[in-house]
């Protein structure tokens, strides 16, 4: 019966193949047209097609496997059953050592893809393995029904044909005697997870030994760059290489095809998270490092674009591994991020002020008006900067509040920064007595003398001068500035500055004035009365 059903079907492809050529322009016609009707059997592109297959397999439903396989006319009974045949001892071939390309190997375009040496309506989905050796799996693409679809190739048809299926698996696993999960028998499932959890643990273990021995033999292994990295590398790595070592082993076991295709399929999005854990820990360990060094050499503003910069990077990686998780289930990610092109138009145009704060943080970090730890004036606010973050700046106030100033705001705002000043201006009014000229010159030669004479006060033009008659003291204005950085410390040369010129003009007889009034009463003199009765003044002084 076998003999017949192979016979049958040489016949069939030999006449398909007679027709090969214009099939085969159609075929890349339909490739570069790509047509947008459904296919009830997801033959649109060639990852589709061999999960289609893995599915039919899997479910043993060799009728619907009969339909990824490129037969002329498959509403013929003796067709189907001969291509259901074919199913079978495909799934023979490919349990006794034949492969599948990894799921995220298998092109996703509908018109395949381009850059391998293969025709363009021809894709390699994997290989075969008889007793002439290895012979590939190739797909094709032609019109069914108006729908460009992929399918199993006659090349790869005549291969099923021409090779005999193993003893060791003669029968198809829907014959297999023993319990079976998801279409493949629980011993072929067992072995594939425990070589990956066996590989993983194995490197997780040297990765563990490698660390203790590093940490012996470093004094300071936290503040050790080395030792640091390699603690942020090893776990994820020890994951992504046991994910590698399971894809280079699952290959050469003699395992049920749907298991193992499965596996390898979820394996991959298993290495993309490793590979994301990987990244971030490594961006925190660098980050750390960086401000570590930055806070020692006093580059506090590196600190905010360091912080902000990790947030970026970590946002972007887990953006990535959600894409790749996604995709590893089938989720076709590319209509949506091509939605976001339009979708982000609408978020912009919603979230204006988001963007504005995002904006104003590159431009407080580019343009460094402030850094941590600057104490500075933002409008009405006071106080030191503690934080600039991606959206908000955070101060803490002299009352020990914290104000949170988004950064689009905060950009605009008029900013005085008083940790950037490299001196103190000392410029009070100072008001004496009302004295005679030649004391209010010697007042005046006593401040500036004071002034020429302390270290601290600059040589650059101090000056103090007579400046005006004011209503209780002779003004005169100091001009001068005090040569240190540290707000606390001008404060205590500023008093040190105010006590020696107050003792020195004490020690001369000149006091500092103070608000005074004086008052002129005229008493009225007898027989003196004006038009209403009133008698004249007469002078008195009262103080």
């Amino acid at each position: 019966m076998l003999l017949h059903i192979r016979r049958f079907l040489l016949a069939v492809c030999l006449v398909t193949l007679a027709v090969g050529p214009a099939a085969a322009q159609d075929a890349a016609a339909n490739s570069a047209t790509p047509t947008v009707s459904a296919d009830p059997f997801g033959r649109e592109t060639p990852r589709s097609t061999v999960s289609g297959l893995i599915d039919a397999l899997a479910q043993r439903d060799y009728n619907r496997a009969a339909n990824y396989f490129d037969l002329p006319v498959q509403s013929d009974a003796r067709v189907m059953a001969g291509a259901s045949e074919l199913a079978q001892r495909l799934q023979r071939l490919l349990d006794s050592g034949g492969t599948l390309l990894p799921f995220a190997r298998l092109s996703n375009e509908p018109s395949g893809r381009v850059d391998d040496d293969l025709p363009v309506d021809r894709e390699l989905a994997g290989d075969l393995k008889g007793n002439a050796g290895e012979a590939p799996i190739l797909l094709t693409h032609r019109t069914v029904d108006d729908r460009a679809v992929w399918r199993i190739s006659h090349e790869t048809i005549r291969e099923l044909m021409a090779t005999p299926t193993p003893a060791a698996t003669a029968s198809p696993v829907s014959e297999a005697v023993g319990f079976s999960v998801a279409g493949a028998p629980v011993e072929d499932w067992a072995l594939l997870i425990g070589l990956a959890a066996l590989s993983f643990v194995v490197l997780r273990m040297l990765a563990a030994a490698a660390l203790a021995v590093m940490r012996r033999g470093i004094t300071d292994p936290d503040s050790n760059g080395a030792y640091r990295f390699f603690h942020a590398a090893l776990p994820p790595l020890s994951l992504f290489v046991s994910v590698m070592i399971f894809y280079a082993w699952a290959e050469r076991l003699q395992v049920a095809i749907v298991a193992r295709q499965t596996l390898l399929r979820y394996a991959g999005g298993v290495a993309a998270i490793a590979l994301v854990w990987f990244l971030l820990r490594l961006v925190d360990a660098v980050a750390d490092v960086a401000i570590a060094r930055m806070h020692r050499r006093s580059r506090r503003q590196a600190v905010s674009v360091v912080t902000l910069l990790r947030r970026a990077a970590k946002i972007l990686l887990l953006v990535f591994s959600i894409v790749a998780v996604l995709d590893t289930f089938g989720i076709d990610v590319t209509t949506g991020i091509a939605a976001l092109g339009i979708g982000g138009i609408a978020l912009a145009l919603g979230a204006q002020k988001t963007v504005e704060n995002l904006v104003g943080s590159v431009t407080v970090i580019a343009d460094r008006p402030v850094q941590v730890g600057d104490f500075c004036r933002v409008g009405d606010v006071i106080g030191t900067v503690e934080d600039v973050g991606i959206r908000s700046t955070r101060i803490r106030t002299n009352d020990r509040t914290i104000v949170t100033i988004p950064n689009g705001d905060f950009s605009s705002r008029q900013i005085e920064n008083y940790a950037k000043r490299d001196r103190f201006l000392f410029n009070p009014v100072i008001g004496i007595e009302y004295v005679g000229p030649a004391k209010l010159r010697e007042a005046v030669s006593i401040i500036e003398d004071v002034l020429f004479s302390h270290d601290q006060v600059s040589n650059d033009g101090p000056r103090a001068r007579f400046s005006n008659f004011g209503d209780s003291a002779l003004e005169i204005e100091i001009f001068a500035y005090i040569t240190v950085t540290d707000f606390a410390e001008s404060t205590a040369i500023r008093q040190e500055l105010l006590l020696t010129i107050y003792e020195r003009l004490a020690d001369v007889g000149i006091g500092i004035a103070f608000p005074t009034r004086t008052l002129f009463i005229a008493p009225v003199a007898q027989g003196d009365d004006d038009d209403n009765g009133a008698a004249p003044a007469v002078p008195t002084q009262t103080i």
